[in-house]
């Protein structure tokens, strides 16, 4: 959870720096992509069930490699440098290795009861 908040400061930081065409566009999807991410998180871990849980933090995975699917675009229209990319793709693999662990774990306890 804390990590999928410092990607959400680092996004909407460098989203500042788009051009003011993106704003409506590009930057809007990335927002809501990447905010999308504390927030699933944050309900996963309230749900009871290991599978609901599993469930949230599947959907968190998903609007994370939306991010980097959204960065990687920026980066090829030139928004962002590729040590940017570079950058916003290392704190993307970290969140996804964890949220894989949360959700292998839910798993996990899923397939013991």
């Amino acid at each position: 959870y804390q990590k999928s908040k410092e990607l959400v400061i680092f996004v909407y930081k460098m989203l500042d720096l788009f051009p003011e065409a993106e704003k409506f566009a590009l930057c809007n999807q990335m927002r809501r992509a990447v905010v999308s991410l504390p927030s699933n998180i944050a309900e996963g871990t309230g749900r009871v069930s290991s599978k609901d849980q599993a469930h949230f933090f599947t959907i968190a995975y998903g609007s994370l490699m939306e991010v980097l699917a959204q960065m990687d675009v920026a980066c090829d229209l030139g928004y962002i440098s590729t040590d940017e990319f570079d950058d916003i793709e290392q704190l993307i693999d970290t969140e996804a290795r964890l949220l894989t662990g949360l959700t292998t774990k839910c798993k996990l306890t899923n397939t013991k009861h």
